[in-house]
């Protein structure tokens, strides 16, 4: 089975598992009326294609699992403190970080685990300079700032581990047109 079909068939599991979960009930009907509205909208409201290229490396990908927890986990109990400590507001502010991340798909993976870390929030990503910008929520110290700065380098390191080491990456080609060979 091609990587395409198997995308297909995920694709259309998902949309039927999303169709039964809203109407709260397990039933044939469900799942057929949920198969068909899952192929109404593949075929009448396509995806562009997301070019993906590259190996897998689950190891690090758990490694990058359980660090971003481990910062969800982190932020929460100081954003938590930050609620209800006595004294002014917390000074916020915006940070630029630029990535080595190559990818696009790898990039929007990262600016994601990026907006599930309590008190952060992507503003903005200039995809040609791969440079994020971040509000944070406290920058009262320069100790602060340079936590921040490290745990996007060590997000940034985890991903470009797990989905893009330099010795297996590759521009995709997805509508990169080929030259024929003459």
């Amino acid at each position: 089975m091609s990587r395409a079909t198997v995308l297909r068939i995920g694709t259309l599991t998902w949309l039927v598992f999303v169709w039964v979960l809203l109407w709260g009930n397990v039933s044939v009907a469900n799942i057929v009326g949920g198969l068909l509205v899952a192929i109404l909208i593949t075929v009448l409201l396509p995806l562009p294609r997301v070019p993906v290229g590259g190996r897998i490396h689950v190891w690090s990908i758990v490694k990058l699992i359980g660090v971003s927890l481990w910062y969800a986990a982190q932020s929460s109990v100081q954003v938590a403190w930050l609620s209800v400590r006595p004294g002014p507001p917390p000074v916020t502010g915006v940070l630029r970080c630029r990535l080595a991340i190559k990818s696009d798909l790898v990039l929007t993976l990262c600016v994601d685990v990026l907006n599930l870390i309590p008190g952060t929030l992507v503003l903005e990503v200039d995809q040609v300079k791969r440079t994020v910008y971040v509000h944070v929520l406290d920058l009262g110290t320069d100790k602060a700032v340079h936590q921040f700065h490290r745990t996007v380098r060590r997000l940034e390191r985890l991903f470009i581990e797990a989905f893009e080491r330099p010795a297996e990456w590759a521009p995709d080609t997805v509508d990169t047109p080929r030259k024929e060979p003459s």
